[in-house]
């Protein structure tokens, strides 16, 4: 099976966000050891979790660039969630508008291509067999 440009596109957004989380968990590593931390404990929950977000997205990216139906699924969850993050970033008690609009820019695109890779999926699910 081929996949559409649409499915590439979106498989290269969630592998780029997937690079992103990973280097969030690497500031956090650092920020860990060298004492910039108020309770270790959640910090390494938190790095924890933040790895398991990336692995996640990288899943993602892959199970899209394949064409399953699951990746696309779990990449629209993500771009939701990650537009959540995004709305928190300009409501929160110290707003930042830049930040918001750099975190929702990627998602918003994400969004765009995950909902074109639907419906190339469906495209093809339509299409009559020409075997």
């Amino acid at each position: 099976m081929t996949t559409t440009s649409s499915e590439r596109i979106a498989a290269a957004v969630l592998a780029l966000e997937a690079v992103a989380v990973f280097v969030l968990a690497g500031w956090e590593i650092v920020a860990l050891v060298s004492g910039d931390t108020d309770d270790a404990v959640s910090s390494v929950a938190l790095i924890v979790l933040t790895a398991i977000g990336a692995v996640a997205l990288v899943g993602f990216a892959v199970a899209v660039f394949r064409g399953q139906s699951w990746g696309r699924s779990g990449g629209i969850v993500a771009q939701l969630l990650i537009l959540a993050v995004a709305l928190g970033a300009i409501t929160g008690p110290t707003p930042s508008p830049q930040t918001a609009l750099w975190t929702a820019l990627p998602a918003v695109v994400g969004l765009v291509a995950l909902f074109a890779a639907v419906r190339a999926a469906a495209g093809r699910r339509d299409a009559p067999d020409r075997g």
